[in-house]
């Protein structure tokens, strides 16, 4: 096997993958990366036998063939390599030598046999939808998925097709997101998943701003066909819980709130939420709201911003992460903050289809 190709080229095409590289492995060859040179393009694929990622670049092949290298080390090499042009080697025992200008590299593979084959999805069901449906969907709920490994259903994003919309739900107990969006699908399509967060991390590094992604859905794997790279999951067995029952029923105040002054109030009050409390406070009086945190063993922050609202005067607490986070992946100018009492969940809303709830705190002080 021998090829040249660009530093570049090279780098971009092994950063696509290395991700899914699994660092803590009894199988060697879970570590390498399988590089294929074949029909003018060299393709990359990792895979840790939970998540599978392939990719390929262009590159002029001089003799085709097949070979496994130590992703991370091969990464950081690449990533040195003083010339643009790089040209490797790989002899019959998976030796590979790497030429580059004044450099050069000799590093020890693995021969391409013992290497998982990914699965294959012949017959499974199809959905197509823009890439920045999806990625915008994701951005707006993945920050909730739950790390609590004990509450593995939590431990992805519910996706579920059905009446012709996709909806993604992510919850950690504590807060909730969702997003659903028009797609069109056959009926006898209609089913929901849980894709893990490895798989939901990985996508996100690959979708773009245009194109289509291809969905194609086995009984247990699930896999992404984008431009170049194809992404290939298992499925999380098992039940999620009824999520639509924690959304609450008709709010009696609606408040609205510019996000991006509202995210840096919040962050610099919360400066002075104590670990053991961490909450802020947000008071609400004729189109005002000031937010406080206040830990006996600290100090104190106040700041009072102008907001639209003309209900009755209230109070509520959040935990002031929870809040910032959906803040922080909006684009929305407006957010609106649905509140009934200072016991029930609030739900932030924006004009579209989104919306997250999160649980109160005990207003303290």
């Amino acid at each position: 096997m021998k090829f040249s190709i660009s530093k570049e080229a090279l780098l971009e095409g092994l950063q696509k993958v290395q991700h899914v590289v699994s660092t803590r492995t009894t199988l060697p060859i879970l570590s390498n990366v399988l590089l294929v040179a074949k029909n003018g393009r060299l393709t990359f694929t990792t895979t840790d036998l939970d998540v599978g990622i392939t990719g390929s670049v262009e590159a002029k092949i001089e003799r085709e063939g097949a070979t496994t290298l130590p992703a991370k080390r091969l990464v950081n090499i690449v990533r040195e390599l003083p010339a643009s042009e790089v040209e490797i080697t790989v002899d019959a025992k998976n030796i590979a030598s790497i030429q580059s200008g004044p450099s050069f590299f000799k590093i020890i593979g693995l021969g391409q046999d013992d290497f998982p084959p990914l699965p294959d999805f012949e017959g499974a069901k199809e959905f197509r939808m823009p890439q920045q449906l999806l990625r915008d969907g994701l951005k707006k709920t993945s920050y909730a998925i739950s790390t609590d490994e004990t509450r593995y259903v939590l431990n992805g994003i519910y996706t579920s097709f059905r009446d012709g919309k996709l909806t993604l739900v992510a919850t950690d107990g504590r807060r909730l997101a969702m997003v659903e969006n028009d797609l069109d699908f056959p009926a006898t399509h209609e089913t929901d998943v849980i894709v893990p967060t490895k798989a939901v991390q990985e996508l996100q590094r690959l979708l773009g701003e245009a194109g289509e992604v291809l969905i194609r859905l086995s009984d247990s794997q699930i896999s992404f066909s984008i431009g170049e790279h194809l992404l290939i999951s298992k499925l999380i067995e098992g039940n999620y819980p009824n999520y639509r029952q924690v959304i609450p029923g008709d709010s009696t105040e609606r408040v609205e709130l510019p996000r991006e002054s509202t995210l840096d109030t919040v962050r610099r009050v919360s400066l002075l939420s104590s670990d053991k409390s961490n909450s802020v406070k947000l008071v609400f009086g004729e189109n005002v709201v000031e937010v406080t945190a206040n830990s006996p063993d600290v100090g104190e922050a106040r700041e009072t911003m102008e907001v639209a609202y003309g209900g009755k005067a209230m109070q509520i607490a959040f935990n002031p992460e929870f809040l910032m986070a959906p803040l922080r992946n909006l684009e929305s100018e407006t957010v609106y903050l649905d509140l009934i009492d200072e016991m029930s969940p609030g739900v932030v809303r924006i004009d579209g289809s989104f919306l997250y709830v999160i649980m109160p705190m005990r207003v303290t002080g």
